[in-house]
């Protein structure tokens, strides 16, 4: 911040030069990859695209409904919008059923119901467990909203129930009521999420059971399950000599040597280990884990560690998570394409790259080092203002043409050269 003769606050180059970085950034994360022009609603349920649900058109008590990018300029201008950032698998309502008499001006020929779109409090302008708006005019306590990558609800950091750690950056984030819809998540928590501090309320203590991964109870005892221990336990006591008379007489029977008994429990153990080789998370849970109390908070990468075994495919299906093993279904992935289209557009609109197709290949190198010279002089200048934290002003602006124009003269008249 730099300050002028009159006292008069003023704003430093390097301040705009963050701020607008800032924006594209949040620009990018919201739009990236949604077209402002033609609705989404031809392309069906978009894996992720950015949606706004019409306050003016579906207010509370109505039915939920959600539009596309477009549909909010063209459809819904001077309307009142509930921006709901971005979801995963959803078709554009705009104009069908949920809409009455109101219909779209983009792509009129739609169903009456999108039956595969899902809907939450959000739709109604409301977010977290304490049923809030965003911004909330009587929430004075400053906090950040935080997206659970589940259900895609928005939560108020104090309201997890947990934070990250100090220093701990802030990647994707469970809550915890999605946790507990897929049990089996507890399991790669132990190994996999980012440090936490737990936040309880005065009337809780810290849980500590075992998950059941299969039908998500909870229980005071650890089972081994078919962990190593238990296979060890299973050998070892099947190599021991049978001291049962009804085993071996069993045994004589049926013409064979040995005890029938110990043969069946190595038999058993040896299955046991065949279904769980290569299973990530039985081997996750022969480690054991601990259930704690609320939000989990996962780095980036952590989807590529989930088991992909057939068993486990079916659990994420049945806990109707299975986008969890797509690695395209998460925001940054959705960043990053927005990202890659805007400077994709962005080259398609390059002036120099415009004049430059209608000159010779002379003219074209001539303006090519011509435009460099300036593009690099000028970043030159203006970053002796950032690094000093001084405003630019209209006179250094034009101080600096003419110094450019003073360079390019004493240039030309400088002689001239001749090859012999």
């Amino acid at each position: 911040m730099a300050v002028n003769e009159g006292d008069e606050a003023t704003v430093s180059l390097v301040d705009v030069l963050e701020e607008d970085e800032e924006l594209e950034n949040e620009a990018s994360a919201v739009l990236g990859g949604s077209d402002p022009e033609k609705c989404s609603y031809p392309e069906g349920y978009v894996k992720r695209q950015a949606l706004y649900a019409c306050n003016t058109c579906t207010p509370k008590g109505g039915e939920p409904a959600g539009i596309c990018l477009a549909c909010s300029y063209k459809c819904h201008e001077g309307h009142d919008l509930f921006e709901l950032y971005t979801k995963r698998n959803f078709r554009c309502d705009c104009g069908n059923g949920k809409f009455k008499d109101f219909e779209c001006k983009l792509y009129t020929d739609k169903d009456r119901l999108n039956t595969n779109n899902k809907y939450n409090h959000n739709f109604f302008g409301l977010y977290c467990t304490c049923e809030r708006p965003y911004p909330d005019p009587e929430d004075q306590v400053p906090d950040e909203m935080i997206q659970c990558i589940v259900c895609e609800d928005w939560f108020h950091g104090r309201h997890l129930g947990s934070v990250p750690a100090e220093s701990i950056e802030l990647q994707e984030m469970v809550c915890g009521s999605c946790m507990d819809r897929a049990p089996f998540l507890w399991a790669y928590a132990a190994q996999l999420a980012a440090p936490s501090v737990t936040r309880l309320s005065p009337s809780k203590a810290e849980v500590d059971v075992e998950v059941d991964v299969e039908d998500g109870q909870h229980g005071e005892e650890k089972s081994p399950g078919c962990g190593e221990e238990a296979k060890q336990s299973v050998k070892k006591e099947a190599e021991q000599p049978c001291t049962s008379t009804a085993c071996e007489e069993k045994a004589v029977a049926n013409g064979e040597t040995g005890c029938k008994r110990k043969y069946d429990e190595m038999e058993a153990a040896a299955e046991c280990k065949t279904e769980t080789a290569g299973c990530k998370l039985q081997e996750l849970k022969a480690k054991g884990f601990v259930k704690k109390e609320g939000a989990i908070f996962w780095p980036y990468v952590w989807r590529s560690k989930l088991c992909t075994c057939t068993d486990c495919k079916k659990a994420y299906v049945k806990a109707e998570v299975p986008f969890l093993l797509d690695e395209l279904d998460t925001v940054l992935a959705y960043e990053h394409k927005g990202k890659t289209e805007q400077e994709s557009a962005a080259e398609g609109r390059d002036p120099l790259m415009t004049a430059l197709s209608s000159m010779d290949r002379v003219q074209q190198l001539e303006l090519i080092y011509e435009y460099n010279d300036l593009k690099t002089e000028l970043k030159d200048y203006l970053k002796r203002f950032a690094d000093e934290g001084k405003v630019v002003t209209s006179e250094d602006i034009q101080r600096f043409f003419e110094e450019l124009r003073s360079k390019k003269r004493r240039r030309m008249s400088g002689g001239q050269y001749y090859c012999s």
